[in-house]
């Protein structure tokens, strides 16, 4: 790539927001990072915006006229692999695996505040180039068989008995991370660093949240609870061991 800092950071987001005022705000805000954003005041037409700009971030608010934004974000992702940040007014732990489970990477609860806002973009940006990295660094590396779960990183697919299950980048990247390392406890702050690419612990209830998203679409038995600490993977026990 040649092109210079300044050109290669200008990325382009989505807003879908229908408050006004907030919307632009957001708007006027990533603007002054250097970023195009466009706005989309409902959930329908934001599908239509995201086919057409191909943006490279989606923040998403959940309560949204036409079609909410969980079907909004299942839409945009199912069609185009993008990051999404889902806006939500209430702070419910099921509210939020439920959003992370229609595809969105990441979550913050309004009231919130824009540097927060743009520190989570750029995490999630970052993840995208990196992940390009990985995916290419992954080329060669071995698939994770635990048996009826088996991983494979170079196609980023994951199958349960059989059956491939769908999960969002940011899933997949957390759950590769853990089952690279069977029956050893990461911490949350170890685990925002690797997955996130988070450099403090501020997100600690957004590991929480993906873990229970994962639980939800693997069971409840993969990822082991270690209070205090962190997670770790339990590799699946045959069935006629039980």
């Amino acid at each position: 790539m040649n092109n210079s800092a300044g050109q290669s950071d200008k990325r382009t987001i989505l807003v879908v927001e229908d408050e006004p005022t907030l919307a632009t705000a957001i708007a006027q805000r990533l603007t002054a990072e250097g970023w195009t954003a466009r706005v989309c005041g409902d959930g329908a037409s934001a599908v239509q915006a995201a086919a057409q700009l191909k943006p490279d971030l989606v923040i998403m608010d959940v309560m949204l006229p036409v079609m909410d934004g969980l079907e909004a974000t299942r839409r945009i992702t199912a069609s185009r692999p993008v990051p999404v940040l889902i806006l939500t007014a209430r702070d419910d732990e099921s509210d939020k695996v439920v959003g992370l489970g229609a595809g969105a990477d990441d979550y913050m609860t309004k009231p919130f505040s824009m540097r927060e806002l743009i520190a989570r973009c750029k995490a999630l940006l970052r993840r995208v180039e990196r992940a390009k990295v990985i995916a290419k660094n992954s080329e060669n590396e071995k698939v994770l068989d635990f048996g009826e779960l088996v991983i494979d990183p170079s196609q980023r697919i994951v199958t349960m008995h059989g059956e491939e299950v769908h999960l969002t980048p940011t899933e997949f990247d957390l759950l590769t991370t853990l089952a690279r390392k069977p029956k050893s406890v990461l911490s949350r702050e170890k685990l925002l660093e690797e997955v996130w690419d988070w450099v403090d612990a501020s997100g600690t209830r957004t590991v929480d949240s993906h873990v229970k998203a994962l639980r939800h679409k693997l069971g409840p038995d993969l990822i082991r609870t270690v209070h205090g600490v962190g997670y770790a993977f339990e590799p699946p026990t045959d069935d006629t061991e039980r």
